[in-house]
């Protein structure tokens, strides 16, 4: 714990002195808890960083972004697609990967830093129930999704082998996650393979430069964006720990994406087929303006432009072929070496672009009013997780179909889009279709057939309910012995148990 006197020094140094004006009128365990929050401020990062968001917040109001001339589409052959590669080659890639899995070389890692503030609760994303049959949260099915990977790799190459998790979470999600992963017993995941670590947290600043305190003994804070990352891997020591376990190969992926296939062995295959140090998951844009952000080429560097600084004009070119030529939707979905992310800790993480956000944040007066802005008060500045793609020395993209690979959850319902019912949605669609494709038959709870519909409308519900546990089938595989010829009631929820019951019907 550092004293006043330090505290005061540090603050002079930053020009932050302010950040003490309520010292008289606090208790010992305010003055305590602000003190500590003092202590983890360096005082020439914190000038620097408040300079920095100024004028980082003046060049965006002023800027006209036009990198239409510089862009350009990745190219063909830095490209993997699950729609236009044929069984064979996808199956390679998949080998490949399980292949990778079973000696221990991969990792995932989950960006978990947000809370559900758009979902309308107060406690981390992760955390939440979209309302399946099980009643299963997204923790949940991740977790049983690296035990079926697990459990794949070793069936193939007869060896038992692990995929750690990583977790980086916040000042805010990583207390209610830990004790919401004990609670739940890890999922059946060991322990010590579920690694969680928080990201740095740094000041939120005003127009003039000056921290915002959002009570009178405590700084207004804010996670550095998910490409804090890099930062909090040197922080805790989690390249060693990898590097310790012998891990070669990391899926990086957001909490929110409730179809997400951790530790995905195609992606990871394709990956390493092509000695790739990056590579990045992407969907086809679903129309030219869709709002989403583009992975391409500028001045001949990878990197992912968002909607907003592209040109309608610019979004609507197409190829020869009349598909989008900036096609390529970034999902936050990342495959990186553990060489190259070595790399960017130790060369490159201090050249990572700050981007700002102007926000309004509740803060306390001069004269200790706490005061709700009723416009934007505050400069946030985030680094982005895709940021390093510019250091990549071999970047590859790989399509995936969004109908079975994307379908995040970020607003409430009532939003349009990215909702808990559109989630669960895309969930049970998904292991409709894999039920349908395994050549089951749904029947209502009266024994009647149900009309099947192999192609299912993102705005409405699958004509049979079904929910496939991870634990049965990773992604649709195996499901044959257990379905063909079935009868299946609606609902249907296909755990472990199920499926046994299942098998002996046979």
């Amino acid at each position: 714990m550092i004293s006043f006197e330090e505290a005061k020094a540090r603050l002079e140094t930053a020009g932050q002195s302010h950040v003490l004006q309520f010292w008289a009128e606090l208790s010992a365990d305010e003055r305590s808890g602000l003190l500590e929050e003092i202590s983890q401020l360096e005082p020439k990062e914190l000038l620097e960083h408040c300079r920095a968001a100024v004028a980082a917040a003046s060049r965006q109001s002023r800027a006209d972004v036009r990198l239409d001339a510089r862009m350009e589409p990745v190219a063909p052959e830095f490209i993997g697609s699950v729609r236009k590669s044929d069984k064979e080659t996808l199956q390679m890639w998949n080998d490949e990967g399980l292949l990778q899995i079973s000696q221990n070389r991969v990792a995932v890692l989950l960006l978990a830093g947000g809370q559900g503030t758009r979902l309308g609760v107060s406690y981390p994303k992760g955390m939440y129930n979209v309302g399946l049959p099980s009643g299963k949260t997204l923790y949940q099915i991740q977790a049983e999704r690296i035990q079926k990977v697990q459990e794949l790799a070793t069936q193939k190459h007869g060896c038992m082998c692990t995929v750690p998790w990583y977790i980086m979470t916040s000042e805010f999600t990583l207390g209610p996650t830990e004790q919401f992963f004990k609670d739940n017993a890890y999922f059946g995941l060991c322990p010590s393979n579920v690694v969680m670590f928080e990201q740095r947290m740094i000041p939120a600043v005003d127009f003039d430069g000056k921290v915002i305190l959002e009570k009178k003994n405590k700084i207004a804070m804010a996670p550095d964006g998910n490409g804090g990352l890099y930062r909090a891997l040197v922080d805790n020591k989690i390249l060693e720990d990898m590097e310790r376990r012998g891990v070669e190969y990391l899926h990086v992926y957001c909490v929110d994406n409730i179809l997400v296939k951790l530790a995905d062995p195609i992606f990871i295959g394709f990956c390493v087929n092509k000695g790739a140090d990056c590579g990045a998951k992407v969907v086809n844009k679903a129309y030219p303006a869709e709002p989403v952000g583009v992975v391409c080429r500028v001045d001949g560097l990878y990197q992912v432009i968002e909607y907003s600084e592209i040109q309608p004009e610019t979004a609507e070119l197409r190829d020869l072929r009349g598909e989008l030529l900036f096609s390529a939707g970034n999902i936050c979905n990342h495959f990186f070496s553990r060489g190259f992310l070595q790399k960017v800790t130790t060369n490159f993480e201090g050249q990572l672009k700050q981007h700002v956000a102007i926000k309004k944040v509740p803060f306390v007066d001069e004269e200790g009013n706490l005061v709700k802005p009723t416009k934007p008060n505050c400069i946030k500045m985030e680094k982005f997780v895709f940021d390093v793609f510019q250091f990549s020395k071999k970047f590859v993209a790989f399509e995936v179909l969004r109908e079975e690979e994307f379908s995040p959850l970020k607003n409430a319902d009532g939003a349009p889009l990215d909702t808990p019912t559109s989630a669960r949605r895309s969930l049970l669609s998904q292991h409709y279709r894999w039920a349908l494709g395994a050549g089951g038959n749904f029947t209502d709870e009266q024994d009647k057939s149900i009309t099947s519909k192999h192609s299912v409308a993102l705005n409405e519900e699958p004509p049979a309910i079904c929910e496939i546990s991870p634990l049965v089938s990773y992604f649709g595989e195996g499901l044959e012995k257990l379905l063909k010829q079935k009868n299946l009631k609606s609902p249907l929820y296909l755990d472990v148990n199920e499926a046994k019951n299942l098998l002996q019907t046979i």
